[in-house]
């Protein structure tokens, strides 16, 4: 039995939970940072201090990805977020290539050109949603080019990825099975399309991260198709989904802190810094699953061999022994030691570099270009129930009209 006292409002794969999971996390901090939740599909260990996520994440060894990444019993997926050693890093290094720091940098024109684009599109309505006109398309068209959707295929790259999270405002009112059976259906969907772009490349490869897929060896090895379409439906949610949700919830923050916002317009240079406050902030996977290998203990609590541990990285984002002030937004905060990514170890995120440079480009344009944005309404933003990735889903602002680049 545990050594905690069980709560009816905390449930870890709830998609409730995650919504204002807040003083929750504190509680859980203090009172049994490593909790056991009996309701969670069997039951599941959930970790919320920052030190001990870092611990775990690090020692694989004990806290094994091999069983799946997500916590629900039915979820494992051939992707290399579910492999350890040696498999794990076989499969990274031949990924790794398509995010090498000069195929990074090489994106930052097309991506400077694409977010000025979004914002012309708007700048003379002086009204926008910035989710559905700006935010979604730029971290969408980055993963796209690099898994070969073709530009006219990107609307729809955009509602299988939705879906594959769970669905929009639709899912809300279905049943579980309707939402998972709808989520079948789209991933299908996803990876009829991304079969014939493997397909595709094998005769005209292209200078794009399908190609390196395709063609890529290690020892002598290669992967096969169905390893390429779970790398690239990885690639997809990792990269898509989380970005937008940064971009989204760093915009509110700076919204709610007209200080902050000035002392960024006033010095861009403070952009990368407070990227990092942003990723803290919003933290927008908000766990991963590991399982034990064998028997430990950890704050006196007995964790046994088949064990499911989810890691809270928000809860870990917001540890007072780790940050200080940790419920203040301050965009100067460093060091930053964060662990809004999601994977560390052998499983750091391969797109992070990426992400800082979309994050990094959209913020430097908004800020020149709309100083003034504000909330439309004093509505609440609609956000995403999600027990994997949250964040909001609508975000209508106001700003003055301006004109387009190059008028």
């Amino acid at each position: 039995m545990p050594n905690h006292e069980n709560r009816d409002d905390i449930g870890l794969l709830d998609r409730f939970f995650y919504l204002d999971p807040w003083d929750r996390f504190k509680w859980m901090r203090d009172n049994a940072p490593v909790y056991w939740d009996p309701t969670a599909d069997g039951g599941l260990w959930g970790v919320t201090r920052y030190e001990d996520i870092m611990a775990i994440a690090k020692d694989p060894d004990t806290f094994c990805s091999g069983k799946s990444s997500r916590p629900e019993r039915d979820s494992w997926i051939p992707s290399m977020i579910t492999l350890d050693e040696p498999m794990h890093k076989r499969r990274r290094s031949i990924v790794n290539r398509g995010f090498t720091p000069r195929r990074v940098q090489d994106q930052e024109s097309k991506l400077r050109a694409l977010t000025v684009q979004l914002i012309d599109d708007v700048i003379e309505r002086g009204e926008c949603d910035f989710v559905r006109d700006i935010a979604r398309w730029i971290p969408m068209v980055a993963i796209g080019d690099m898994l070969g959707v073709e530009p006219e295929d990107r609307e729809q790259l955009l509602e299988w990825s939705d879906w594959m999270l769970g669905g929009g405002e639709i899912a809300e009112v279905m049943d579980d099975e309707e939402r998972r059976e709808k989520q079948r259906t789209y991933s299908q969907g996803y990876f009829e399309y991304q079969a014939r772009v493997i397909a595709d490349r094998k005769v005209n490869p292209r200078d794009d991260l399908v190609s390196l897929l395709v063609s890529g060896e290690v020892d002598g090895e290669s992967l096969n198709d169905e390893e390429i379409l779970q790398e690239s439906l990885l690639i997809l949610i990792g990269g898509d989904e989380t970005t937008r949700h940064v971009m989204t919830g760093g915009l509110e923050q700076l919204m709610l802190h007209p200080d902050q916002k000035r002392k960024l317009a006033d010095d861009p240079s403070k952009i990368e810094v407070a990227v990092e406050e942003m990723l803290r902030w919003v933290s927008p996977i908000v766990n991963m699953n590991r399982t034990l290998t064998r028997d430990t203990e950890l704050h006196g609590e007995k964790l046994s061999e088949g064990d499911r541990v989810l890691l809270l990285y928000p809860a870990g984002n917001r540890d007072e022994r780790a940050f200080e002030n940790p419920d203040d937004f301050d965009i100067e905060r460093w060091p930053n030691r964060h662990v809004a990514f999601g994977g560390y170890g052998v499983h750091h995120c391969l797109g992070a570099s990426l992400a800082r440079l979309e994050l990094k480009i959209l913020f430097e344009e908004v800020l020149s270009r709309m100083p003034d944005i504000h909330f439309a309404s004093e509505e609440p933003l609609k956000r995403r129930p999600n027990n994997f990735i949250t964040g909001i889903e609508e975000f209508p602002v106001k700003f003055r009209p301006g004109k387009r680049s190059g008028n």
